[in-house]
């Protein structure tokens, strides 16, 4: 089940099944057409962390561990330096400069990537007003606090496909990464996404991958699901 050496790293699936049995099951299901796959927090007591080893390991996947750490700097530090030693390609906290920078330091040596969460794609301006964040534009709100973020020392962003083009404009985005959830394929329904965009509009506005969950996953075949949204993809 070893990735294909021509699989498109653009597109990660969000493995967010229960357990590690449904995962790898999904895994199996996908096969070399996807080479990236995420683990949330929702997974973790399922076996998460034994899944991203197993496919990095023994299945030569990449992986996103998407966590979203906040803690004081002493905790994030000492948390991302143990995930570190799995040797997984990402891992998302929260876009604080305080946390980003800890992150940083924490991740030490290692290849891992640290992308910093700029405002959930499942929120909108309400929730931000409820949440007692500052008045302003949502948009403006999430592109400042991904310059904030990479100013600190992140590698990339995690951000709304709405932003990716603001984002990808600033000049601490240059060389850094933006990934960007809440994309549906053509005709797919938005869930308890907000701020969405097709695959293509994404990718357009200068996000480096898409992730992709419940469009792929609960799909009665996902392996034709993940190819209709590569196929949506411009060419690399």
């Amino acid at each position: 089940m070893a990735a294909a050496p021509t699989a498109d790293d653009r597109l990660i699936v969000a493995l967010d099944v229960p357990n590690i049995v449904q995962g790898l099951e999904l895994a199996s299901r996908l096969g070399d057409a996807v080479s990236f796959y995420k683990i949330g927090l929702g997974m973790l007591t399922g076996g998460g962390f034994a899944l991203a080893n197993e496919l990095k390991q023994e299945h030569g996947k990449r992986i996103f561990l998407d966590l979203k750490l906040f803690d004081i700097g002493a905790t994030i530090e000492a948390a991302v330096r143990g995930i570190a030693q799995y040797d997984l390609d990402f891992l998302t906290v929260q876009g604080d400069p305080q946390v980003v920078r800890a992150a940083a330091i924490g991740k030490g040596g290692s290849g891992m990537k640290i992308l910093a969460v700029t405002v959930l794609t499942s929120l909108d301006r309400a929730d931000l007003d409820a949440n007692m964040i500052r008045a302003g534009d949502l948009s403006e709100v999430a592109v400042e606090r991904a310059a904030r973020a990479l100013a600190a020392g992140a590698d990339g962003v995690i951000t709304s496909p709405q932003e990716a083009a603001a984002i990808r404009a600033l000049p601490e985005a240059r060389g850094r990464l933006i990934v960007t959830p809440g994309v549906r394929p053509k005709g797919a329904v938005a869930g308890d996404q907000k701020r969405i965009a097709t695959p293509a509009q994404a990718i357009g506005d200068g996000a480096d991958h898409i992730v992709v969950g419940r469009p792929i996953w609960q799909a009665a075949d996902p392996r034709k699901a993940a190819l209709a949204v590569l196929a949506e993809l411009p060419p690399l």
